[in-house]
């Protein structure tokens, strides 16, 4: 079994943001955090995700994820986002994102935990420290890219 805590941030919504993300299973234990300069809340807490579901080396896991992102976890347990699919994401944010998810979630086998956040959960606590941190590291703020094309097309 895995555990997959994670978290998102941004300043501004959109504004800098970033992702932190602790993996543990038994004994091992790893963070991972990036920041960009210009993204979402939504993006960041689905990035997160993303980023955790990515570094697991085996496919066929069992994990189970600990998010407060109502967004991510309502979309996928009440199966929001495969209807979105049928629909080509008409009217739906974060596509690349969502596309990306899908191609890594049906590797595994997946379950999301909701926890409160900033209600003194450890883990989850640690992610918002490292998401927060990684938003404001302005020296090594990566670019959102799709977030970005699709802001400029709408300004």
């Amino acid at each position: 079994m895995i555990e997959l805590y994670t978290d998102g941030a941004a300043s501004g919504n959109p504004g800098p943001g970033g992702y932190g993300v602790i993996l543990r299973s038994g004994s091992h234990y790893k963070e991972l955090s990036a920041g960009f300069r210009l993204t979402t809340n939504n993006r960041m807490e689905l990035l997160a995700v993303i980023v955790g579901l990515n570094a697991l080396k085996n496919p066929g896991q069992e994990i189970t994820v600990f998010s407060d992102s109502k967004y991510v976890i309502d979309s996928v347990e009440k199966k929001w986002v495969f209807g979105w699919v049928k629909t080509g994401f008409k009217g739906k944010k974060n596509k690349d994102l969502w596309m990306r998810f899908l191609s890594v979630y049906k590797l595994h086998h997946v379950k999301f935990v909701w926890i409160k956040g900033h209600n003194n959960h450890p883990e989850n606590e640690r992610c918002d420290e490292l998401a927060v941190a990684a938003s404001k590291n302005k020296g090594a703020l990566g670019i959102d890219t799709e977030f970005e094309i699709e802001k400029s097309k709408s300004a």
